[in-house]
């Protein structure tokens, strides 16, 4: 894996520069989950890190490492939500200016989230306006340093961390995990945790989960080249809407990436009640794309013993929410 954007070096660095401010999450397993899968389920609750989601492992690590200077010039970030509160919520802890980028549709409970941490939310309309674009601007306008939400190496390595503490958990519980799961949107927390997980366990085999329309890695990976999507719907995984893959995350992906499974709405919205409903544990639908494709049997465990899965996110809005329990998605 020589010559990739990170290393196992990285993401060791990374914990410590985050341990004194991230929560290491737990990792859990329910006998009713195990039961149905016919294999022990190891749950790593990225859902219950600071701001709900595993995004705020990177954007600490990002921003921790700013300049002085750069501090003081501020950060902008666009995000539907997760990385949005993620570097909203770094960027109070270090006192450092933010200003994120967010479309006009963004679950309501991630925007007010990310302006309750302080930081200040300019919307756009993700249908007529280029949010890079907008971020470029703003972050020439005011010298502010742009804070990517996956292809960064600093970002990509923070997310690492949350692999890291898998393996080294499930090694406390006498489990060898034959596979690890993680959704899968750019590639940021997947590139991070392969890159962690294959290192400490070679064998293991790293697997992702997207939504159908935004299959975008798998596709790539197919391809054997970045191959972009043009989306022609949403989602119910609103968090997992990106539509390529990163450049620096995508060698890493391919260099570790066994499969990618593709969920549906309906599978996602399944994978949302059971975990409401039998792990009690609220997970919002694209946290839930891993948990999906195992529900839906889209994923070949034989002969596997364990296998750890990220549950990366619980921002879900309490309407949606609703909504799902009742069967109304």
């Amino acid at each position: 894996m020589t010559g990739l954007a990170v290393s196992l070096a990285d993401i060791e660095a990374a914990a410590e520069r985050i341990r004194s401010v991230a929560i290491e999450t737990p990792l859990v397993e329910s006998p009713a989950l195990n039961k149905r899968l016919g294999l022990r389920v190891l749950l790593k609750l990225e859902t219950l890190q600071r701001v709900g989601a595993f995004k705020f492992r990177g954007a600490y690590n990002r921003l921790v490492q700013l300049s002085d200077e750069e501090k003081k010039r501020g950060v902008v970030a666009f995000s539907s939500g997760n990385h949005a509160q993620g570097v909203a919520l770094a960027a109070k802890l270090l006192g450092i200016p933010a200003l994120i980028v967010m479309p006009a549709d963004a679950p309501k409970v991630k925007a007010d989230a990310t302006a309750g941490y302080g930081a200040e939310v300019k919307f756009y309309d993700r249908l007529t306006e280029s949010r890079e674009k907008i971020a470029a601007a703003i972050a020439e306008e005011r010298g502010a340093v742009v804070v990517p939400a996956f292809d960064d190496p600093h970002i990509i390595a923070g997310q690492g961390t949350a692999g890291l503490e898998l393996v080294r958990q499930a090694e406390a519980r006498g489990a060898k995990l034959d596979i690890v799961m993680t959704p899968c949107s750019g590639g940021g927390l997947l590139a991070g945790v392969a890159t962690a997980v294959k290192a400490l366990s070679p064998d293991t085999r790293l697997i992702g989960a997207e939504p159908e329309g935004y299959d975008d890695t798998k596709r790539s990976l197919v391809a054997g080249v970045r191959t972009p999507m043009t989306p022609t719907h949403r989602t119910l995984c609103d968090a997992l809407e990106t539509p390529c893959p990163g450049e620096l995350t995508f060698p890493i992906l391919q260099a570790t990436v066994s499969d990618v499974a593709v969920v549906t709405d309906a599978e996602v919205a399944e994978a949302v009640r059971y975990a409401a409903t039998v792990l009690k544990l609220v997970v919002e639908p694209g946290g839930s794309a891993g948990l999906a494709a195992l529900l839906a049997g889209k994923v070949d465990t034989r002969g596997a013993g364990a296998l750890g899965l990220v549950l990366s996110g619980g921002n879900i809005d309490p309407e949606q929410f609703a909504k799902i329990l009742r069967r109304e998605l």
